[in-house]
């Protein structure tokens, strides 16, 4: 469920104050993740990599209060539940997107990922959740990358996540993510522990192999 909430009556006050109103209230993060655990349960198990990926953000995010709130349209709003917005490419040669409601079940949000994916493929509409906080993703695939900016209009206030392709070296496997949010919903600690606690979360992916 969604509702709105005062934010003089949050931990979020001040930055409200400050960064409701600014032309450009968008920060970006970036961190290289070590993936190689997530390489081996894709190998073990025939998982989609981008899959586990979506779901240990998830994992992480539901471990940090400020993403369950999001300023929109000048307002502050709260949220009880995750998803996790994917893009797909489409059956007409374009792209469309989906959410994807996040389960602490890592097989329930796999399910839930190759379903809601190939019905998008299929059908070319997009796929909303209007009741969920949603966390943007994109992964694009076809090179590596250092780094990606998205929008920084505020029109789009949702935390994203964007990532290229993987790169294996002798030892591990890495991957450069860009994290992207708006200022008013965390600031940079809070957002420098999301992330430390994602790559807790792709190290700890293969205990969840077994319940697969």
């Amino acid at each position: 469920m969604k509702h709105e909430i005062n934010p003089k009556e949050t931990s979020r006050a001040y930055a409200f104050e400050m960064w409701m109103s600014s032309s450009m209230p968008m920060v970006t993060l970036m961190k290289t993740f070590d993936v190689s655990h997530l390489l081996k349960v894709r190998k073990r198990t025939g998982l989609k990599f981008n899959m586990l990926m979506c779901w240990c953000i998830g994992k992480a995010a539901s471990q940090v209060k400020e993403f369950y709130t999001l300023p929109e349209n000048g307002k502050l709003f709260c949220y009880d539940r995750l998803a996790i917005n994917v893009i797909v490419e489409n059956c007409n040669g374009g792209i469309s997107w989906c959410d994807i409601p996040f389960s602490d079940d890592l097989q329930q949000f796999n399910h839930d990922y190759l379903e809601l994916t190939v019905k998008t493929a299929k059908e070319c509409k997009n796929i909303s959740l209007d009741d969920y906080m949603v966390i943007g993703t994109s992964a694009v695939v076809q090179t590596e990358l250092d780094c990606i900016v998205n929008q920084y209009n505020g029109i789009f206030n949702n935390p994203f996540l964007v990532w290229g392709k993987y790169r294996k070296g002798l030892f591990k496997t890495t991957l450069p993510v860009s994290f992207q949010f708006h200022h008013v919903q965390m600031d940079g600690s809070q957002a420098a522990r999301f992330l430390q606690c994602l790559q807790d979360e792709i190290n700890k992916i293969m205990k969840k192999e077994n319940s697969l």
